[in-house]
């Protein structure tokens, strides 16, 4: 018997059909791109979420395979609106990375109160934020909100393509800020109704509850049985952190993708407005979370640049370079930032240049950057009282390990590497299975490896991290006029 998972990424679609056992039977891709119509401006078609998760799907799943369930799991918060018949009326706005509705934080902010919000939502108003991206609807395409109805995330839209239901987890509405109560968990009507009048808000489960049942249109467009049970999904981080084991209090996730992300299970709920307190992914647990904007995404805009189909030759060269970069020192703010910056106009800096430095110099001056970016993270997490006890990597970027040692030698974090790191789609999977059985993580998917610190080069960081914090509040200001030139620019009529 086997269960399906499918996670609906930034940069792909993945799917991995799995044994009751957690063995890896088969694993597809569906690369993707997002629209990026304007600065700060980040959508996808919700179509191509379904499409993709059907090829996945008659792929890894041939005629007559005993499939038991099915799990979802996507990027978020998204904002995708639909009508009452579930059609969707405009490309989802996708989470932090979207960075178009500052206007909207800050007029929300004026009438609700930061303190009100942090202290009923668990976090401040961001470009994370679900409310200010309904808001920039309602103000620029009030048609579209006119219409709507539902609101829906990749993993929610997945679930109602395939059984019919409409619901969303608590933990993807935890970050639907400032329309959840993170204290009662529970839809917050009174800023609903000022926000988002006319929407019918999905009723909320908890991740790996049974959602529904594969209805018979499904079926004849995925080639999954009719009638098995699909669980209501999360968000992709919180299905990554399932996936290696990282759901115990300490339990700090390293998520290796496009962007960083970060999840620490906590024991009680932390408030602290440089980072995200949400309720966890599974029933009675609470996270403290950050994010980057961007990670994998230089990476490969990097790749890009140079002309190299993949990255292996890049990191022998970043190996080579040796710790700094050659003196290169990297701000990795190429799409503002989250976490703690909190900062959508900032922008990404290279400092040190020369003519002698080459492109593996500057493939790790990126790989430093988002290590520091990790480490700035973790800091405002204990400041803030989170006890870290133990991290686990996940996601590509633990393949090529140089990565992943810099971020320990930065950090001075031991990572755990478990044997599969696919993440949240495996995740999914295992959500899958623990719904129709009894499935344990830790018995799925055991530790691999341990990647420590070494001192010697956790030393040479330490001077180098200090002038990573100097170095943003050193060009904000020229960072922030450039991010307006960048607008006006894109605005202006074309000549």
């Amino acid at each position: 018997m086997t269960v399906l998972g499918v996670d609906i990424g930034t940069s792909s679609s993945k799917g991995v059909l799995v044994g009751t056992d957690g063995t890896v039977l088969g694993t597809a891709v569906r690369p993707h791109a997002v629209s990026r119509p304007r600065p700060g401006h980040v959508e996808m078609d919700a179509a191509v979420w379904w499409d993709e998760f059907a090829s996945l799907a008659r792929e890894l799943v041939p005629p007559g395979t005993a499939v038991e369930a099915v799990g979802v799991s996507g990027m978020g918060p998204c904002v995708a609106l639909a009508d009452e018949n579930d059609a969707p009326l405009h490309p989802a706005i996708l989470y932090g990375v979207d960075t178009r509705a500052t206007a909207q934080i800050a007029r929300l902010d004026a009438e609700l109160g930061p303190d009100a919000v942090l202290q009923r939502c668990g976090s401040l108003l961001s470009t994370q934020a679900v409310g200010p991206k309904i808001a920039w609807l309602a103000e620029h395409r009030p048609d579209i909100t006119a219409r709507a109805r539902r609101l829906y995330m990749p993993s929610s839209y997945l679930v109602n393509r395939l059984t019919g239901a409409y619901v969303l987890d608590h933990h993807s509405a935890s970050q639907s800020v400032p329309l959840y109560d993170s204290t009662t968990q529970e839809w917050y009507r009174p800023w609903v109704r000022r926000i988002a009048p006319d929407l019918e808000l999905p009723p909320l489960r908890w991740p790996g509850e049974i959602a529904g049942r594969v209805t018979a249109d499904a079926a004849a467009v995925t080639g999954l049985p009719v009638g098995i049970p699909v669980v209501t999904g999360t968000i992709d981080a919180w299905s990554e952190a399932l996936s290696v084991g990282a759901q115990h209090t300490g339990d700090l996730m390293l998520m290796y993708g496009s962007t960083m992300f970060l999840i620490n299970t906590v024991a009680e709920r932390l408030l602290v407005p440089q980072l995200w307190s949400t309720v966890g992914a599974l029933p009675g647990t609470r996270s403290l979370a950050g994010g980057m904007a961007t990670s994998g995404v230089i990476n490969d805009w990097l790749r890009e640049l140079f002309g190299v189909s993949g990255h292996d030759a890049l990191l022998a060269e970043a190996e080579a370079s040796g710790v700094g970069a050659k003196g290169l020192l990297m701000l990795p703010y190429f799409a503002g930032e989250r976490t703690p910056v909190a900062d959508p106009d900032a922008r990404g800096v290279i400092a040190g240049l020369t003519v002698e430095h080459t492109r593996g110099d500057l493939y790790r001056a990126a790989l430093e950057a988002t290590a520091f970016g990790v480490r700035h993270n973790v800091e405002a997490m204990r400041a803030a009282g989170a006890d870290i006890r133990r991290a686990v990597a996940v996601g590509g970027g633990t393949q090529g390990r140089l990565w992943t040692r810099i971020v320990s030698d930065v950090t001075g974090l031991e990572q755990e590497i478990r044997t599969v790191t696919l993440g949240a789609s495996y995740g999914a999977a295992f959500l899958a299975a623990d719904a129709v059985g009894d499935a344990d993580i830790d018995s799925w998917n055991p530790v691999r490896e341990r990647v420590l610190p070494e001192p010697r080069r956790q030393s040479r960081y330490d001077g180098l991290y200090d002038l990573y914090l100097r170095l943003y509040p050193a060009t904000r200001d020229i960072g922030h006029a450039l991010a307006r030139h960048q607008r006006a620019t894109a605005e202006a009529p074309q000549r």
